[in-house]
């Protein structure tokens, strides 16, 4: 069939389906590095990309042999003797049996860290040896009691995929760490349910007068709507607090809520008030002659049939609400930090402790879990919704 003819396939169905592909990796693969990284160790996300977590790694490590005391030094043949295991030393593992990295080189200088290999003996000057064995193993001696501090070992070493809970377990249940997640996660659910369903049932009654009741002025209202979808929401931040302010209302929970529901209604109106309009008209008509009200009409009629957009709806004002950071800046934010949401956490998550990217990455994941679960669960109604109305 030619491709010009009408009903023909499109030449450039290929080009569709790479472009869908392409946009699904771009959004598909920084999550899954998000959610590969938030079980990662600090040192394996330091060290390599998420994409090689399940490959052996290769680190550098500084390690440090036991603390000389009169417990572990041994007198052998003349010679002082300490021994123990790097890793163990060191607290990465409980004992020797649990060690799971190998050494492939090291050394006792910064300058020379793959300077022996493992098995060979170092001089540490002044009589003083040092032996490692690739499983971490160490014999150091001495011809006089060590003392001070334990002798600093460079190595290069392998271990393989390691994962934890550990980040989930310090980012949400940690009561005593100042980045726990757990306190900011209930805040913005608080603020997250209410700022979807007040607009939503505010909206459904307003998209339900718009659409099916006559009354003077309707037009200019319908028009007023359309106009408010166009009005940056920064433009009202300011006015909306001060009156907030001289309400008696302030910074809290009740603000933040009305300032949601009003930068959320202008688009709940009127993506509800189109689809309104496209239900059947003999449906409605048939339920006035039936003695129904517009109340009852409303309820058994028009809201189970418009499920699909007041779903639609709701995927868009959850996750804005959910990821947003300006209106609780401005509305909620308190210096206590008692209502500080998830956005605001990890903003301060970013400037005071940057390097921790374990905690970073687990605390992104957590903050997108639940958008993603909502979106999931009510994607198959965003389309029917968006489509509403577009097509008589």
């Amino acid at each position: 069939m030619d491709d010009g003819m009408a009903g023909g396939k499109s030449s450039l169905t290929w080009v569709v389906n790479i472009s869908v592909v392409l946009l699904v990796a771009l959004w598909l693969f920084p999550t899954a590095g998000l959610f590969i990284s938030s079980f990662r160790t600090a040192d394996q996300i330091s060290s390599s990309g998420w994409w090689a977590s399940m490959f052996p790694q290769e680190q550098n490590q500084t390690l440090r042999t036991a603390r000389p005391g009169e417990d572990n030094i041994a007198e052998v043949n003349g010679v002082y003797q300490i021994d123990g295991n790097l890793f163990v030393a060191e607290g990465q593992a409980a004992d020797i049996d649990a060690v799971q990295a190998t050494i492939s080189a090291w050394g006792t200088g910064s300058l020379n860290i793959d300077e022996y290999a493992p098995g060979d003996t170092a001089d540490l000057g002044d009589g003083e040896q040092i032996t490692v064995q690739a499983n971490g193993d160490y014999v150091w001696t001495s011809p006089e009691p060590q003392s001070g501090r334990g002798q600093r070992v460079f190595t290069t070493a392998k271990t393989p995929p390691e994962f934890t809970l550990d980040n989930y377990r310090n980012v949400l249940f940690n009561p005593n760490n100042r980045e726990g997640m757990a306190k900011a996660f209930f805040n913005t659910l608080t603020v997250t349910i209410p700022a979807t369903i007040i607009p939503i049932l505010i909206a459904a009654f307003a998209a339900y007068a718009l659409a099916w009741m006559d009354f003077p002025g309707r037009a200019l209202l319908i028009a007023a709507v359309v106009g408010l979808l166009v009005v940056p929401l920064q433009l009202a931040l300011i006015p909306l607090l001060r009156l907030h302010n001289e309400i008696g209302i302030g910074k809290g929970y009740l603000g933040v809520w009305l300032a949601h529901t009003g930068f959320g209604l202008p688009l709940a109106i009127y993506l509800l008030r189109n689809y309104m309009v496209g239900l059947p008209r003999d449906i409605i008509e048939n339920a006035r002659v039936d003695g129904a009200t517009d109340f009852q009409i409303f309820v058994k009629i028009i809201l189970p049939l418009s499920y699909p957009a007041l779903a639609s709806f709701a995927i868009f004002q959850f996750l804005w609400t959910w990821n947003d950071l300006l209106v609780a800046l401005v509305f909620l934010i308190d210096s206590s930090g008692d209502t500080t949401v998830m956005t605001k956490q990890i903003v301060e998550l970013l400037g005071t402790r940057g390097g921790n990217w374990e905690i970073l990455a687990t605390s992104a994941f957590v903050s997108i879990a639940v958008p993603l679960l909502v979106f999931f669960s009510l994607q198959r109604f965003l389309v029917r919704g968006l489509l509403a109305g577009s097509v008589k």
